[in-house]
């Protein structure tokens, strides 16, 4: 699955009108992470299992 097939969504805590923004793309397997504001740049995939963590541990 290329970057262009996923449906990519921005965090809900971006929008603080500096651009910094954060899309993830959720699968079963992977979760793609990438900079909104350059999204050509390249993504971060980690599996599933691991970005269910790393939110738990944010909370």
């Amino acid at each position: 699955m290329t970057s262009h097939d996923r449906v990519w969504r921005k965090s809900s805590y971006s929008g603080g009108g500096n651009g910094d923004c954060v899309e993830v793309a959720l699968n079963t397997e992977l979760v793609g992470v990438r900079d909104s504001k350059a999204p050509a740049s390249g993504e971060l995939a980690v599996p599933s299992a691991a970005w269910t963590t790393f939110l738990r541990k944010l909370s």
